[in-house]
């Protein structure tokens, strides 16, 4: 019985490898839909979202991302190596207190895998991201990020986001729209980057002047 239950056990394991590793392929081509996007489907319950290219929103947008999250993602390869064990030497010290999710990592998360924390979901996101990387390019992850990331209740993408907060296209946004929208991702249901409370407009404020002091992002430009 052992014997048997660890044989489909392994079967199963196989099985999930494969079709992860055929939907990071087929995502580099075909406009993905997150985790969260089904479940709401399954369980009837609306869905905003409008798929655009990175070409038609504004590149604010991702420089705002990248200021709020991660600063070095044009020169990592997936996982930020160093910002990972910094955080695994606070946590040894003093427990947990932040975490080290790339974008590309946020992403896979998005796609691939389920939303609630847990410590396989981290061990998943890792390998995933590395394979990520490389095969779907640094532009086509920042596009994939923008166009299933939540901003509100049943709210994807940028597109979706731009019209519901401020009532225009993604492509329109300015620096400091795109900064409130930014500094909505930690919880974009409690933030709302149309009615930013006053903590949410000084959590702005910061990623605005991060993105004045950080470099070009050469690793966004159309090939």
């Amino acid at each position: 019985m052992l014997r048997t239950a660890l044989r489909w056990a392994l079967r199963l394991l196989i099985a999930a490898a494969l079709l992860e590793a055929a939907l990071l392929v087929a995502w580099r081509f075909a406009p993905p839909v997150s985790t969260l996007m089904l479940a709401r489907w399954a369980t009837l319950r609306s869905v905003e979202r409008e798929w655009r290219p990175l070409s038609q929103i504004a590149p604010a947008l991702a420089a705002a991302v990248v200021a709020s999250e991660d600063a070095r993602f044009c020169r990592h390869g997936g996982v930020d190596w160093t910002e990972l064990r910094a955080v695994v030497e606070e946590g040894l010290e003093d427990g947990p207190t932040r975490g080290a999710s790339t974008i590309t990592m946020q992403t896979v998360k998005n796609v691939l895998l389920w939303p609630s924390r847990s410590f396989l979901r981290k061990g998943l996101e890792i390998p995933l991201a590395l394979v990520a990387d490389p095969l779907w390019s640094k532009r086509r992850t920042m596009e994939i990020y923008l166009n299933v990331a939540e901003w509100g209740e049943g709210v994807f993408g940028a597109e979706a986001a731009a019209r519901r907060h401020f009532g225009k296209s993604a492509a329109q946004l300015s620096v400091r729209e795109a900064a409130l929208l930014a500094a909505a991702l930690p919880n974009p249901i409690e933030r709302v980057a149309g009615r930013p409370t006053a903590r949410h407009r000084a959590r702005a404020a910061v990623i605005e002047r991060r993105m004045r002091a950080g470099g070009g992002l050469d690793c966004l430009r159309a090939p």
